[in-house]
């Protein structure tokens, strides 16, 4: 009888521990598309700053923003679609619309004055908005952010990223690096 009671006590606590571990299984290891997207030609998207040129036109050259619905507002031309494309795609859209009665062969040249921002939350110092930096690592983003605090789970973090028009979480090291646009949470360390 006594060991039927501590077979039920054992059964019922694996009953309440399991969900509870898989619970904290919620996020995948980032998937192989993950990592990729980080070796790929940078995609422009909305909050992104453009400083384009257009070779001896003054008045068209300026910084214009990727605005909310992806689009770039240039003179002459109107909304130009700008999320998802390399900066060497909008080139040509831009100079592909230029030529089509305006300009007889423009040269059109894009550089990206201030990237979209990186987002940090969870056990960060403070958590926020923040400016990413070309090159900037998940650990350069969380030094950025005033470090891990005490509680923080120093070895791995859940990165939120927009890969092909999806929005993918995955848990990467804090060595990898960030892309703009990257919500970075630093989860709470068990023990």
């Amino acid at each position: 009888m006594r060991v039927a009671t501590i077979n039920k006590g054992i059964l019922l606590a694996l009953a309440l521990i399991v969900p509870a571990v898989s619970g904290c299984s919620s996020y995948r290891p980032a998937p192989k598309a993950f990592h990729e997207a980080t070796i790929q030609p940078y995609r422009l998207d909305s909050g992104d700053r453009l400083r384009i040129t257009v070779f001896e036109q003054t008045g068209l050259s300026n910084t214009y923003t990727v605005d909310q619905a992806g689009y770039v507002a240039f003179p002459l031309i109107g909304a130009v679609p700008a999320r998802g494309q390399t900066i060497q795609e909008l080139e040509s859209i831009i100079a592909a619309k230029l030529r089509q009665g305006y300009l007889r062969d423009p040269d059109v040249s894009i550089e990206v004055d201030r990237y979209r921002s990186i987002y940090l939350m969870g056990e960060v110092g403070q958590a926020g908005q923040y400016s990413y930096v070309a090159g900037m690592t998940i650990q350069n983003a969380i030094a950025v952010a005033g470090g891990f605090s005490p509680r923080a789970n120093q070895r791995d973090v859940d990165v939120t990223r927009k890969i092909n028009g999806k929005i993918v979480t995955g848990r990467v090291s804090i060595s990898d690096p960030v892309l703009a646009g990257d919500t970075i949470y630093v989860r709470e360390r068990l023990f």
